[in-house]
């Protein structure tokens, strides 16, 4: 090929290339595997010859197909076939990523791609020799995740990883277990087998994109490839030096977490880079178009959560930087699923929510999200903590932060779904053998609070349970290594090793329990329309029959949660103050914090399954509530600004988040002034006391018919939740929740 007929590609073609494949893979794992109700994660399917597929359910209970790794077995230590513990974990997960397929795309400036699961591989994935029979009559009765059994949920410091390198991780292991011997031998055992897999997964990237390089007639894509070999050949054992070997280092870590356990902390990527960026922009090896490509190339292996902005945690000043518009403009321009929050408050940069809410309309992506610093880690410190402290947290989850590599939380693990609760003390009543006892919702509110307050006092001893067996059954390699006390104490991170324990439990249902007693204070107490009695037939049999239905549209048509200064706003504040006041009148009793939250993630279908009809107008087996939101259509007129009020009210306030899900025509933004005004609800629901806010913008007729046919619109992105994913990887009943929204708000 002459020199006239080479055609250098810009960035931007270049991510243009890589948002293709991007699409055509994510395609491919549609037809393959069906279904994926949760974040958009990287995952390339191994190629044909190395898949094996095996049956599985989705988060959401749908039946799906799960992609394992031909030649791959592991190495079972215990009866039912099973590995458990530190060191057969550990040397399990190493010999994966020794047989991890390489993957390389000349296209991007960062080599890599994870392919498969490792917790597909945990079968069983409890032991069973750590029974909990005193606890499981209880957690059946209420249907709670207890967090028995939960991963990651807290968030590592990449800090560790960038100052020390692969190398520098593996010499840290060795010295403290020389230091610690004979304690910890295994969990040293099973941190160093996964670092040796690293290391040889990276370096057979390194060869991999060396002999490519070799063989590519290409100027562009070959120099691409050497640069490649360069780098990661110098990452297997030395830190990184410069902003692309950060990057890098970064998706190495990213994809090996996500692969060992689906954790998706990453924290402030703009605080984590800046020392790279200002060294390279000085030294003249970087521009802001390249720093900008490579920060694309990091969002495209993970959609791993970033905070944007936030304050120093010494002084307090605003972190927001060059840095932080890159990132910003990095999602932009490669328009995938990403999970990026971006903070909000008066000592923030105002630049920083402009741009994004900018972004927000012009992508139609729901990129990104909205953090209520201030109020966030205001609660944080009504904990005990201080605010120097507070200001370390880092967004890190759908709702939640975590203290980087120094405070365990599982944060989004642990759930008690209110109406499930509410539904137990209902029929708790009306079965009550006291002849004194007569039905009414005071009597109803003491039977709630009775019922909730057990469920709390069992999920705080699961929590207490899982700390203490956690380690041996599959612990935080991973995450291990990037956190402050694990190694030193010789102690895995859900057992010790690090220094604050702050265990989170979210609330779900709030709108269809606070619906639910204003439904029976108005149509049953106040106006007498029903009996209680006449109500239970007409939930034990899930509204049957002309005078089911009409009885289920009066209960329905109440004014409701979120409507303003309604029964059913007193109720779900009510509601909010009562789970919170529960949850914080006491530690677990072996002693650890618990923070509670208003959250549902994607168990909103599978909550509702098992689920009776309820006095709100729902039928048996519909999804509960999403989250602190109202329920879609609680309002005629949609008001935005009376759902900022509603979900404002409704906060823990301890530190996590209870957030609100809202849904915009995306014409509002050719208004004059709609990014103001859109910018303007942000900061207003924040000063309200509101903790984070899940955007989409989209045309509701687009949207209806993306839900008929998926394949017409297959890059259409939506936050979903907490998380950003393609509406066509969604479920039909998980499309349904977002399209009822849509239609309801737009």
């Amino acid at each position: 090929m002459s020199t006239a007929e080479v055609k250098t590609l810009t960035y931007q073609q270049r991510l243009d290339a890589l948002r293709a494949t991007k699409l055509a893979q994510t395609q491919e794992k549609q037809r393959v595997i069906g279904s994926m109700d949760h974040d958009d994660w990287a995952l390339v399917l191994p190629p044909p010859e190395l898949r094996v597929l095996v049956e599985a359910i989705s988060p959401s209970g749908m039946p799906i197909k799960d992609v394992l790794l031909k030649g791959y077995e592991t190495k079972p230590n215990h009866p039912s076939g099973g590995f458990f513990g530190p060191k057969a974990t550990g040397e399990n997960f190493g010999a994966l990523l020794e047989q991890h397929p390489v993957y390389i795309d000349p296209m991007s400036s960062l080599a890599g791609a994870y392919m498969v699961n490792f917790s597909s591989y945990r079968k069983p994935g409890w032991n069973p020799d750590f029974d909990f029979p005193h606890l499981r009559d209880d957690i059946e009765k209420y249907q709670l995740l207890p967090g028995i059994g939960a991963q990651q949920h807290f968030c590592q410091d990449l800090q560790i990883g960038l100052d020390l390198g692969w190398g520098g991780l593996l010499a840290k292991i060795r010295r403290y277990r020389a230091a610690n011997a004979p304690h910890g031998a295994d969990f040293y055992d099973g941190l160093e087998a996964v670092v040796l897999g690293m290391q040889s997964w990276i370096q057979r990237h390194a060869d991999a994109a060396r002999a490519m390089a070799q063989t590519e007639t290409d100027p562009q894509r070959r120099a691409t490839l050497e640069c490649m070999a360069d780098i990661n050949a110098r990452l297997v054992t030395e830190p990184p030096q410069t902003f692309i070997e950060a990057c890098q280092w970064m998706v190495w870590y990213q994809m090996a977490a996500r692969m060992y356990n689906g954790s998706g902390s990453l924290g402030r990527l703009d605080v984590l880079l800046t020392p790279y960026y200002e060294r390279d922009i000085a030294a003249g090896r970087l521009t802001d178009e390249e720093a900008i490509f490579h920060i694309a190339g990091l969002l495209l292996r993970d959609t791993a959560y970033i905070q944007l902005g936030g304050p120093d945690p010494q002084t307090g000043a605003d972190v927001t930087n060059r840095v932080s518009f890159l990132v910003l403009e990095a999602a932009h321009r490669l328009k995938i699923p990403a999970n990026l929050g971006v903070c909000v408050g008066d000592g923030v940069n105002p630049d920083l929510l402009r741009r994004s809410v900018e972004i927000l309309f012009e992508n139609k992506q729901g990129i990104p999200k909205f953090l209520g610093i201030e109020k966030t880690l205001e609660g944080f410190t009504r904990n005990g903590y201080p605010a120097e402290l507070a200001r370390e947290r880092a967004y890190s989850g759908c709702h939640w932060s975590a203290i980087p590599g120094r405070e365990y939380t599982v944060n989004d693990c642990v759930k008690i779904n209110l109406a499930v609760v509410f539904d137990v003390a209902l029929h708790d009543m009306m079965t009550d053998p006291d002849p004194n006892v007569s039905p009414g919702t005071a009597t109803l509110w003491a039977s709630f609070e009775k019922h909730l307050r057990r469920a709390v006092e069992v999920t705080a001893a699961s929590l207490d349970y899982h700390i203490e067996h956690m380690h041996l059954v599959f612990p935080e390699l991973v995450l291990d290594l990037c956190c402050h006390g694990p190694i030193e104490k010789g102690l895995d991170a859900s057992h010790g090793g690090v220094e604050f324990y702050n265990l989170g439990i979210d609330a779900a249902a709030l709108a269809t329990v606070a619906d639910s007693f204003a439904a029976l204070a108005q149509r049953v107490e106040q106006e007498a329309r029903l009996t209680w009695q006449e109500l239970m037939h007409h939930l034990d049999t899930d509204w049957a029959g002309p005078d089911g239905e009409r009885a289920r549209l009066m209960m329905r048509s109440i004014p409701r949660y979120g409507s303003g200064g309604s029964c059913a706003d007193e109720c779900a504040r009510r509601v909010a103050q009562l789970f919170t006041d529960l949850v914080k009148e006491k530690p677990t009793p072996d002693g650890f914090n618990m923070i509670p939250s208003l959250f549902s993630w994607a168990n909103t279908i599978g909550f509702g399954k098992n689920l009776g009809a309820t006095p709100n107008g729902r039928r048996a087996g519909a999804p509960i509530s999403h989250g602190s939101s109202p329920d879609p259509g609680f309002r005629k007129d949609g008001a935005p600004t009376a759902m900022a009020v509603a979900v404002a009210s409704v906060q823990p306030g301890y530190g996590n988040a209870a957030p609100m899900q809202i849904d915009m025509d995306p014409g509002i933004s050719k208004d004059e002034g709609g990014v103001e005004n859109v910018a303007s609800l942000i900061k207003t629901h924040f000063d309200l006391g509101g903790t984070q806010i899940n955007i989409n913008v989209m045309d509701a007729a687009k949207v209806l018919e993306a839900h008929k046919d998926p394949g017409k619109y297959p890059d259409l992105i939506v936050r979903v939740t907490g998380f950003s994913a393609y509406f066509a990887s969604l479920s039909p009943e998980f499309r349904q929740l977002v399209v009822d929204r849509i239609i309801a708000e737009g």
